[in-house]
């Protein structure tokens, strides 16, 4: 099943200037395909059955005429599913204007005519086209009544689509934003924009920034190959858009043809999220219900990244890592001048997420011009604490020029299981947290004794699963990594990594290389034993199903298929299946943990906060979702 996707496509058809049967063959061709692969929707270039530089040929009526007459021919491929949209020329009320023509199941569903009409430089279309910002009319179309005019055609099941050609992009207030304001979820621009130095990236960035602002998917397709280059130049520039992201793009002078699954569905809830989407109707008032099949097809053609909170290019990865290592620092600055604190204490395990708050903390004040040896790292060794980490804790602090304090807890903690009766031979959850709760005391009351805040080292996904004892390594006066998914705190410790060199590299090359583990076993043989990983489920899985269900609002059967694209040959079904259902319990269940957590600089659009981010109630119940998990088990 495809939950919630359109497969869209973009193609230019190869055309000869006025010679509307060899542009009819290409357009068929192209559709073709469309119909193939089980497009949803393809978009065709502005006046593509006639080509657009066909000048003083558009007053001949008989060039119009046979240009509608070429939809009849068209048409009977959409009798499956798939619309298209098709660029011609149509007279109405003795008035010429540029127009789409929307086809589906077999027929013409609608024309649409452009409202902007552009004349300036090397473009003069009010010689031959009327513009047209009139109210929906309802015309007789080949024995069919059909609107004329500017409207949404909603086909059902998330798919609305609206219209709009080339100059009406580029205005002010363009017909997409009344569209979209009326229910269309996806937006068709035909174009015949020429190229010219530097006219791509602008339409990059007008195309995506469009689709942004409208909460929308957007198909922009471009003419190319076969107009005129008379005075111009066309390129057949193509582009799918979601949300304000270029998802698929033909690059100019490029293919012919490009298609992408978009999501209506993230884009619908969306709008429900964002209350700067206005979608209360104003000019464009006429939804046209109009019924069509469904197209079949397999698989889905959108790429899932599996890390979806870490940028797959270097260079963006990079640049990330610095925008992310200033936030973090510029929260923790105005902590440190609000309280008047001198000193920051920090409890440091030799693991990635207190490395980075360490890291973190010392930006903060080289930038504030305070001596980083009042930074008080505190090292607090107790049942699980190996050699390596402990090692790698000593070497980094030292390194960093920071101060280093030991203080063994063993037999403190020793002697609150006497206090509370309890076994130290019997290794569960007490034998674990009284060793957290009992370092978390150890900084605060350190941190009571000088004067300072002790800063917080737990990240995004130890809060999203409750991986974390509450009122121990939970609490803290600042927590710098409060945002910060597991899988990007890696990247950012190998970008100071990459800065850092001498005995500060090595450790932190071994840190990166270390099991993620909370140290609360004994281990054996010198090695550690308790591995986080192996106990709650690949963080790489969790913070997978973090992002896609906060931020896109997936559920458990959308999840699975989106985890499944990106985790191919990586995760089989089982795998995945078993650590979403782990995911969903503990989410719902350690809401409690969340509700009182301490303050931190959100980073991301993911954050869980309960004073910015997600409202959640303690006690919500997960059992919708896990009844869904188990209905795909069922199937």
């Amino acid at each position: 099943k495809m939950n919630g996707y359109l497969r869209v496509a973009a193609a230019t058809p190869a055309i000869k200037v006025c010679d509307i049967k060899s542009n009819t063959c290409e357009i068929i061709r192209l559709l073709s395909r469309s119909v193939e692969e089980g497009c949803d929707l393809v978009v065709f270039p502005e006046l593509c059955i006639t080509g657009y530089t066909c000048g003083d040929m558009f007053l001949q009526p008989l060039l119009t005429e046979r240009a509608f007459d070429a939809l009849y021919e068209i048409a009977p491929l959409t009798a499956n599913g798939t619309v298209a949209v098709v660029g011609l020329p149509f007279e109405y009320g003795g008035k010429l204007y540029n127009c789409a023509a929307v086809l589906s199941g077999g027929k013409i569903a609608g024309i649409v005519p452009k409202q902007n009409v552009p004349n300036y430089a090397e473009f003069y279309e009010k010689r031959h086209f009327c513009a047209y910002s009139g109210d929906i009319e309802y015309i007789s179309a080949g024995g069919e009544t059909v609107p004329f005019g500017s409207a949404v055609f909603d086909f059902g099941a998330g798919f609305a689509l609206g219209v709009e050609i080339c100059e009406d992009l580029w205005v002010s207030f363009s017909p997409s934003d009344f569209l979209t304001r009326n229910g269309a979820t996806v937006i068709a621009n035909l174009s015949a924009s020429n190229e010219t130095i530097g006219k791509a990236e602008y339409r990059r960035t007008i195309v995506s920034a469009k689709s942004g602002t409208d909460v929308c998917a957007y198909i922009y397709t471009d003419a190319g190959d076969g107009e005129s280059t008379t005075d111009m130049v066309f390129s057949g520039h193509k582009l799918i858009c979601e949300n304000g992201r270029i998802c698929a793009e033909a690059e100019p002078f490029g293919t012919d043809y490009i298609s992408y699954d978009v999501d209506t569905d993230y884009i619908l809830r969306e709008r429900t999220r964002l209350d700067t989407f206005r979608s209360d109707a104003v000019a464009c008032k006429s939804v046209v219900k109009t019924e069509r099949k469904k197209p079949q097809r397999s698989g889905l053609r959108r790429k899932f990244s599996a890390l979806p909170f870490v940028p797959s290019d270097e260079g963006n990865r990079e640049k990330r890592c610095r925008e992310i290592i200033a936030m973090q620092t510029a929260g923790l600055k105005k902590r440190i001048s609000h309280t008047g604190a001198k000193n920051c204490v920090i409890g440091i395990s030799g693991g990635l997420d207190s490395t980075l708050a360490l890291l973190v903390t010392v930006n903060a004040y080289k930038e504030l011009g305070m001596p980083v040896s009042d930074i008080i790292c505190v090292t607090m060794p107790c049942f699980g604490t190996t050699g390596r980490t402990k090692n790698n804790a000593v070497t980094l602090c030292r390194s960093l020029g920071v101060r280093l304090v030991e203080i063994n807890i063993a037999e403190a903690v020793r002697l609150h299981f006497r206090d509370i009766d309890h076994n130290e031979e019997r290794h569960d959850v007490t034998y674990e947290n009284s060793q957290a709760r009992e370092r978390t005391q150890v900084l605060m009351d350190i941190a009571n004794e000088c004067g300072g805040i002790v800063v917080g080292t737990g990240d995004l996904s130890e809060l999203a699963l409750g991986w974390a004892t509450y009122n121990g390594d939970h609490m803290s006066m600042y927590g710098v990594n409060a945002s910060i998914p597991k899988t990007l705190v890696r990247y950012l410790v190998s970008y100071f990594a990459s800065v850092y060199d001498g005995e500060c590299r090595t450790a932190l090359e071994d840190i990166l290389s270390t099991p993620v583990s909370p140290e609360l076993l004994p281990p054996e043989n010198g090695v550690i034993s308790q591995k986080t990983e192996e106990l709650v489920g690949p963080y790489e899985l969790h913070d997978f199903f973090l992002y896609y269900f906060l931020r896109c609002g997936y559920g458990p059967k959308k999840l699975l298929e989106a985890a499944e694209n990106a985790f191919d040959g990586v995760y089989d079904r089982a795998t995945v299946l078993k650590w979403m259902r782990i995911f969903f319990r503990r989410f719902f269940s350690q809401q409690f943990k969340r509700s009182c957590m301490p303050d931190g600089p959100k980073v991301g659009s993911v954050a869980l906060s309960p004073r910015g981010d997600l409202r959640m109630p303690s006690d919500a119940s997960a059992a919708v979702w896990l009844e869904e998990l188990e209905m795909i088990n069922d199937n």
